[in-house]
């Protein structure tokens, strides 16, 4: 749940978020339905590849805010 974001460890940003799938440590990854899919896309591919849960947030807007940043964000997760 996009609650969870609040208090768990965790990287926004594409870069971070990728960087998360590919070494195995991102457990749940957040995707805001209104980023842009240049963005968004490849990170649901790794998402689909590696076999980890993914959850769509409204907003960009939404999303920042629930990781705690005063900026949108297109992608989030949830890390080890």
């Amino acid at each position: 749940m996009l609650t969870d974001l609040k208090t768990a460890k965790k990287v926004t940003g594409a870069k971070q978020v990728a960087r998360a799938l590919k070494n195995g440590s991102a457990r749940r990854v957040f995707l805001a339905e209104n980023a842009d899919p240049r963005v968004t896309e490849p990170i649901a591919a790794l998402c689909q590849e590696n076999g980890t849960e993914t959850e769509l947030v409204p907003t960009m807007a939404a999303l920042g805010n629930a990781c705690g940043i005063a900026v949108g964000s297109a992608v989030a997760a949830i890390v080890e």
